[in-house]
């Protein structure tokens, strides 16, 4: 069977540096080259602000990520290669929110769903990885269903709130600007909806989208043009937008904290960063970004631990699940392949035993539906004992039995879509 191989760089061992070194251009673009390599059957991308992953079906998975990493100019240092089972187990994991820098954050879910929308519009992936996707997005749901993983501050966006009250000895009274509006910056906005502070400005290069958030959640939108003035009257700056650039560079930060006598803090959750790293070295400016998260999470971790056990209970039970559906789709596969086999012999004897039988006399319509509900029955009754053999040897986990039956009617193992063509 053509298995999933995956290549993930994290949090876990990657910094924010490295991370965005990792891989730029379009998910487009990266699923495309990866596609097109010959020992690829199916591929997707999942990038986020702390991970990038690559999940590949193939023969040599290992091998095609590996030099791909190489390609990319990617340290073995901050690289997890995963085989098959490790990168399903890994995938649970991650929805359930166990892989997260964050434990438990529901952001991951949505990103996941995302990701597997994007790549079935591409055609790039088959049975193989639908089946792993569509597993893991089920297990994260139950996950959060079934215990309070999520419960508390459990997202990038909230853990920057709480970092920003810590370092500020609390939100009250302070002049909160948040720039960008997507996703993330919608995130940020939600979790200080509940904070006591003076004002929250939301700045977009969209002004539309500032007004419309800040309609929802209160707030007063800011023309991007006016940047320059809503920084240097701002105590907590949390940036969290989706361009490739910085959006806030140092002389902006410098012309400010010459106006202002307080400190700035500067929050940057962005991937690639909004902020130029350079502000740090701004006097009265502090800057913290997705590293500086850590803390909060290592505190958030032991409320959670608890937690954490009992979606690896869950875990366990789905896993053993995925593993068995997918040797149901390799005797189902066998299945199919054996039938056509059978069929296809079927029909050549019956036209050479008609061709013939005509040659003697002419058949009618009686003949000729006898001929073909005979031999459809003695294929049928050929064939309901391996059926059932083989689907027997997949509900217990018989995979030598599946190999030898490939093996005895030269039937190519299960591989989902090994076709390219099928699913372009």
């Amino acid at each position: 069977m053509t298995e999933i191989s995956s290549l993930v760089i994290s949090h876990s061992k990657a910094t924010v540096e490295e991370m965005e070194d990792a891989w730029e251009g379009e998910l487009e673009e990266l699923l495309t080259k990866l596609y097109a390599h010959d020992l690829v059957h199916e591929c997707a991308v999942l990038k986020t602000c702390n991970r990038v992953e690559i999940y590949v079906v193939s023969p040599k998975g290992s091998s095609v990520l590996f030099h791909f990493a190489k390609e990319m100019g990617v340290s073995s240092k901050i690289v997890d290669f995963y085989d098959h089972d490790e990168s399903l187990r890994h995938l649970l994991r991650l929805a359930c929110g166990l892989e997260s820098m964050i434990i438990g954050e529901d952001q991951i879910l949505g990103q996941l769903k995302d990701m597997f929308v994007a790549t079935k519009d591409a055609g790039t992936i088959g049975k193989v990885l639908e089946t792993a996707f569509s597993k893991a997005i089920q297990v994260g749901k139950r996950a959060r269903t079934e215990t309070k993983i999520n419960r508390g501050a459990v997202s990038i966006a909230s853990a920057a709130v709480d970092l920003a009250e810590e370092i500020l000895n609390g939100l009250e009274g302070r002049n909160i600007l948040v720039i960008g509006t997507g996703e993330m910056g919608t995130l940020v906005t939600r979790a200080l909806a509940h904070k006591d502070m003076n004002v929250v400005y939301l700045a977009n290069r969209t002004y539309e989208k500032a007004t419309d958030l800040a309609g929802e959640m209160g707030g007063e939108a800011v023309h991007f043009e006016q940047l320059h003035d809503y920084v240097r009257q701002s105590d907590v700056i949390i940036s969290a937008t989706s361009a490739p650039h910085y959006v806030l560079k140092k002389g902006i930060v410098e012309e400010a904290m010459e106006e202002r006598s307080e400190d700035l803090l500067l929050i940057d959750i962005a991937s690639p960063r909004d902020i130029d790293p350079d502000v740090e070295n701004v006097t009265g400016a502090i800057l913290r970004n997705i590293d500086s998260l850590r803390v909060i999470n290592e505190r958030n971790l032991q409320m959670r631990l608890e937690e954490a056990k009992k979606v690896e209970v869950i875990i366990d039970e789905e896993y053993g699940l995925l593993l068995s559906k997918y040797k149901q789709q390799k005797a189902d596969a066998l299945i199919s392949d054996l039938y056509s086999q059978v069929y296809d012999l079927r029909k050549k004897e019956l036209d050479k035993a008609i061709n013939r039988l005509g040659a003697y006399h002419t058949l009618g319509e009686i003949e000729l539906s006898v001929l073909d509900d005979l031999t459809r029955a003695i294929a049928n009754k050929l064939l309901a004992g391996p059926t059932k053999s083989l689907r027997h040897a997949a509900e217990f986990d018989d995979e030598e039995f599946l190999d030898s039956v490939s093996q005895l009617f030269d039937i190519r193992p299960y591989q989902g879509n090994d076709e390219k063509d099928k699913c372009q």
